[in-house]
């Protein structure tokens, strides 16, 4: 890898009138070269204000490039971004990350360290409000659907950080239909390919929590129906720290039909002794009043983790609508027209 190579940062948004401009700055900011640095942001057609800020943003930056994204799905709008991607990496920023002013810097070492052809990174959970810390506690245990982060146990989950442009030209892009769990569907194909994908958890991130419950609800439900189909679309999980919730409502479902009601009362003891416990030792440094909450949030994020994965099973099992997802197509060599690079690297 060359010292500074050229890295795409890519962005898909909608409706983030409230947080867009602040990451864009932080894209803008990084303490790589400027001139080796390119910022593409696929806007699923917002009905805010996001658009007149990115234009707004993009008339002095021509680093700053601007995409629309019809089909609104985050997927989607970063396939929009890579296929307009020039850099030897990618780097994905999500709306809602708060990303240090070295992250790419950090991503290409990452990558350069590892030999990876994508890295992770540990996204967690930072809240400003009562309910936000209540959510971001819950997020930081197992039990609230975190996974396993290499070198710092529990995390609040994993985020997409930085690929190597070659594995779109390899693998493909990310599956243009999935309405969650892209990064994990993305990864399980690198790792059929015989890639690697790596995680660092040097490169984290804070991300801002659902504010709401139901908006934490709707959240849960949705990525349970996105592994849903993921594992429907590969034959196996990604990883298995999310399924926690379906096998205890699996499991809690059999007890109501084949075991005596005495059973079932004793699986949903022992369930409510296990949260509470966790409850109390997440929040140890969020005070006494955060444990009632946060215990309450456990079965909140199981259920409707589960309901949407049990829906997802049914709904993408009947009809299945994943497609071959298409190769992003070399770069042309300054003087050599498309036709002859395809046929060079054929």
């Amino acid at each position: 890898m060359t010292p500074h190579p050229l890295v795409t940062i890519a962005i898909a948004c909608r409706d983030e009138e409230r947080r867009i401009e602040a990451l864009v700055e932080a894209a803008r900011a990084q303490d790589w070269p400027p001139d080796r640095l390119q910022i593409v942001v696929a806007d699923g057609m917002s009905m805010d204000a996001t658009r007149e800020i990115l234009a707004r943003l993009a008339v002095d930056d021509d680093r700053l490039q601007l995409v629309d994204n019809p089909d609104r799905l985050r997927s989607a709008g970063l396939n929009a971004c890579i296929r307009r991607a020039r850099g030897e990496l990618v780097v994905r920023f999500d709306p809602g990350g708060e990303y240090p002013l070295d992250f790419v810097r950090r991503c290409a070492a990452a990558l350069d360290r590892t030999g990876a052809d994508a890295v992770d990174g540990a996204a967690k959970a930072r809240g400003s409000s009562f309910l936000e810390r209540c959510v971001a506690a819950a997020l930081r245990s197992p039990l609230g659907v975190g996974r396993r982060q290499a070198g710092e146990g529990w995390a609040d989950g994993v985020h997409p950080a930085a690929f190597r442009r070659e594995v779109f030209e390899r693998i493909g892009l990310y599956d243009a239909r999935s309405i969650a769990d892209e990064d994990s569907e993305l990864r399980l194909r690198i790792l059929a390919a015989g890639g690697r994908s790596e995680c660092a958890p040097e490169l984290h991130a804070d991300f801002a929590p659902r504010n709401s419950l139901a908006g934490l609800a709707r959240r849960s439900f949705r990525f349970g129906r996105g592994r849903a189909r993921t594992l429907l679309k590969h034959g196996r999980f990604a990883s298995w720290g999310p399924s926690i919730p379906v096998l205890w409502l699996v499991g809690e479902a059999a007890f109501a039909v084949a075991a005596p009601r005495r059973a079932l009362v004793w699986s949903l003891a022992a369930y409510a002794l296990t949260t509470g416990a966790e409850a109390i030792r997440v929040t140890r440094r969020d005070g006494a009043l955060s444990v009632p909450v946060v215990w309450a949030l456990f079965p909140l994020l199981h259920v409707a983790h589960g309901a949407g994965f049990a829906s997802g099973l049914v709904r993408y099992a009947l009809r299945p609508d994943w497609v071959t997802e298409g190769r992003l197509d070399p770069l042309t060599p300054p003087g050599i027209d498309g036709q002859a690079a395809r046929a060079a690297t054929a």
